[in-house]
C-alpha cells in the first residue's frame, strides 16, 4: 500500500480525512433535523439539491475539469449518486430516533466491515488486502465499542 511506513507520511491526506469525518457528522446532525421535520426522503431530496448546486458552481469555476470523461467510469462506480440518496435518508431517519452518537457509531462499523470485505476480496477495484486476525480483532473491538455506544 503506497504511503505506508514510508516517508513522506501521509498526514495531509489523513487529515482531509479527519475533515471528512467532522462534516459527516455535521451533515447527519442537519440532515436529521431537516428528516425529523419534514421526513427523510424529503431530507434526502433538500441534501442533494444542495450538493447538485454547489458541485455545478465547483465544475463552472474549474470550466467543466474531466466531466467530459464520464463514461471511461465503470458502470458500478456510477451507483455511487444513489448510493448517497440511501446514504441521507438512512441518517435523516435513523438521528431522530436513535441519536447522532448512534447513528454514526452504527455507520461507522457497518462501513469498517464492509470496508474489510471489499479490501479482502479485491472487489470493484479495492485493493486487496488480506484479512487476517490483527484486522478481525479490531473489527471485533469497534463492534464491542459500538454495542456501548448504542445500549
Amino acid at each position: 500500500m503506497e504511503g505506508r511506513g514510508k516517508v513522506p507520511y501521509q498526514f495531509p491526506a489523513m487529515a482531509v480525512a479527519l475533515v471528512a469525518g467532522l462534516a459527516i457528522a455535521l451533515q447527519s446532525l442537519f440532515s436529521g433535523i431537516i428528516g425529523g421535520r419534514l421526513g427523510a426522503a424529503e431530507s434526502s431530496f433538500i441534501v442533494h439539491l444542495g450538493g447538485f448546486l454547489l458541485s455545478g458552481v465547483i465544475l463552472l469555476l474549474l470550466r467543466g475539469g474531466a466531466i467530459a470523461q464520464w463514461a471511461t467510469v465503470p458502470w458500478y462506480a456510477l451507483t455511487a449518486g444513489f448510493l448517497g440518496v440511501v446514504i441521507v435518508a438512512s441518517v435523516s431517519f435513523a438521528v431522530p430516533r436513535v441519536g447522532l452518537a448512534s447513528t454514526l457509531t452504527l455507520a461507522i462499523v457497518a462501513q469498517l466491515v464492509m470496508g474489510a470485505v471489499l479490501d479482502h476480496f479485491g472487489w470493484f477495484g479495492a485493493v486487496p488486502r488480506p484479512l487476517d486476525v490483527a484486522r478481525i480483532v479490531g473489527l471485533v473491538a469497534v463492534a464491542g465499542g459500538t454495542w456501548l455506544v448504542v445500549r
